[in-house]
């Protein structure tokens, strides 16, 4: 009967294409309302009811995307230093082959996680992209220089480590510390396994921290161009993250037996400047514009801001946005809802059905499209406000996030509701349910091979822009994860979430010492979460390809 209903809809739409008998062609084309018109069916329910099941078959195809795009053995980047994270083999329409601290940061912070779990074969691979970075802070470029720290603001470089030296937006003030984050959650790893990788921790690790730390501690009040590259000015992302590192980083100092005073003082007023951001119903995404531009300010932005702000220890805070904080919540719904009458591909998709999400709504870069790690993020930013209202007990609704619930169809008033309620179980149901809807849109629009470009067509969800981009495969995965609960170490939230009664515009100057480890000695191995022992014993050595150098894909 679904055939029927399809090839009937199709001559009645003059459907067309290039291969008419192959009618695996015209199911795959055609979009989730057409189908919805033409069968009767409720695809989506159908597709969130086979969320497992994709994930299972996606997420090996997504870990090797990334394998595939690191240099120096990724099958896909010939030519890219070891280490370097490039962003997409795209060498045209768009060129994205070269590596963007930000961006490689991200992706890296996901494997760190995935060899803490277990995935032992991904030790080497982390190394060599530590040692890569100590050599790219080196780098004098068009931000500045080394000695002056300002060349951190570098976003992009070749991918033979050498400085690009064309126009583009810079600096960006978000890579290092994305960079610090994720050699802080290694070296913590790895410290807290054996006292044996102290030294190498502080001899290899610490000094490009510091030289990272020193940067956001000098300049996070400074403007500069946002994560998506168009925009001068203060970004909601960038704040934020600079902020959990000026925290991580205070720690992580004592941790090895050093200091960092510009985190201790600079951290609480980066967080009052955070609260900037939120105008009462949903975050501004980009503030102290240099220059015009017409924005409502709704912005994925946010929400991967929520998700990496994410701290499984914390509970649901509004200061910090923590996933299931009410101003997250609202926001959520405010950026979703912003996306639902713009996309042809969301069509006839009410209040509380997940949909494609993009950039902001007035992006024209490829005429504006739903982008893979926005959609992702969506989903990842429920999933890990489940696990906190788990972890506290209960969930409280009012003013500001009963809209959000409301459109899910609880029917639930304001209130606490401990977790063995029912309202909870509702609650919960519901949520889960919503952000399995939005890994079935990304289910929907991914090709048969599993690839993942950076957008998807606003008017029929085929394939747009950079194919295998990295930040998309990583975005997939730090979702599945999210979503089996597979927790990342706490960054320390719940003790440093307090809101100066006033803020200062202040910076600490920075020290820039080189960093000059060349190799790493051996590092014993962690304990992962099961109880076995993992570890890596790279000295230097090139290692073998990357399509070798992991194990298959771990599920917990």
């Amino acid at each position: 009967m679904l055939w029927n209903d399809v090839l009937l809809y199709a001559s009645k739409s003059n459907y067309k294409h290039t291969n008419t008998h192959d009618y695996r062609y015209m199911l795959c084309d055609f979009s989730l309302s057409q189908l919805v018109r033409a069968t009767g069916f409720n695809v989506l329910s159908r597709q969130s009811n086979d969320v497992n099941s994709f994930i299972a078959r996606q997420s090996p195809i997504a870990l090797q995307g990334i394998l595939n795009n690191i240099g120096a053995n990724g099958s896909l980047v010939e030519g890219a230093s070891s280490g370097i994270v490039v962003a997409s083999p795209s060498t045209q329409d768009p060129n994205y082959f070269y590596t963007w601290t930000r961006d490689s940061a991200l992706t890296i912070k996901f494997l760190i996680d995935s060899y803490i779990q277990g995935n032992q074969g991904l030790g080497s691979l982390i190394q060599e992209y530590i040692l890569a970075q100590g050599r790219l802070q080196t780098v004098d470029n068009l931000s500045g220089t080394f000695a002056s720290g300002q060349g951190l603001g570098e976003p992009k470089y070749y991918t033979n480590e050498t400085a690009f030296e064309g126009e583009w937006g810079r600096p960006q003030r978000d890579g290092p510390a994305l960079r610090a984050i994720a050699l802080i959650a290694y070296s913590k790893a790895i410290v807290a396994a054996s006292s044996d990788n102290n030294a190498t921790v502080h001899d290899v690790i610490w000094p490009i921290v510091s030289n990272d730390l020193s940067y956001v501690a000098q300049y996070w009040n400074q403007t500069g161009f946002d994560l998506w590259e168009e925009v001068n000015g203060s970004s909601f992302f960038t704040t934020a993250v600079q902020y959990r590192a000026l925290v991580e980083g205070a720690n992580f100092a004592q941790s090895v037996g050093e200091t960092c005073d510009g985190c201790d003082s600079q951290a609480p007023n980066t967080l009052c400047f955070l609260q900037n951001y939120w105008n009462g119903t949903s975050i501004v995404s980009n503030i102290n514009l240099q220059g015009d531009y017409q924005r409502s300010g709704l912005d994925c932005n946010s929400i991967l801001t929520s998700i990496h702000m994410y701290d499984p220890e914390g509970g649901c805070t509004d200061s910090t946005f923590q996933p299931c904080s009410s101003r997250a919540l609202a926001n959520h719904k405010a950026v979703v809802d912003s996306f639902r009458n713009v996309y042809t591909i969301n069509s006839n998709l009410g209040p509380g059905e997940a949909a494609a999400v993009g950039r902001y709504t007035e992006d024209r870069y490829y005429e504006g499209n739903p982008w893979y790690l926005c959609t992702l993020a969506a989903a990842e930013q429920l999933y890990s406000a489940i696990h906190q209202w788990n972890a506290t007990g209960s969930i409280t609704v009012d003013n500001l996030n009963a809209g959000f619930f409301s459109d899910l169809g609880t029917n639930t008033t304001n209130g606490n509701y401990a977790s063995n309620s029912p309202e909870f179980a509702t609650l919960t149901t519901a949520v889960r349910d919503y952000a399995d809807g939005f890994v079935a849109v990304v289910q929907e629009y991914t090709p048969e091979n599993g690839s993942l470009a950076e957008q998807f067509s606003r008017e029929n969800g085929t394939a747009v822009s950079a194919r295998d981009l990295t930040w998309s495969y990583a975005s997939f995965l730090t979702m599945e994860f999210a979503r089996n609960s597979t927790l990342p170490q706490s960054w320390g939230e719940a003790a440093a979430n307090t809101v100066p009664n006033s803020c200062q515009a202040s910076s600490s100057n920075g020290t820039y010492i080189e960093p000059t480890a060349t190799s790493f000695p051996n590092v014993a191995g962690i304990v992962t979460p099961n109880g076995s022992a993992s570890g890596s014993g790279m000295a230097g050595s090139t290692s073998s390809a990357a399509a070798n150098r992991a194990t298959p894909f771990l599920r917990w």
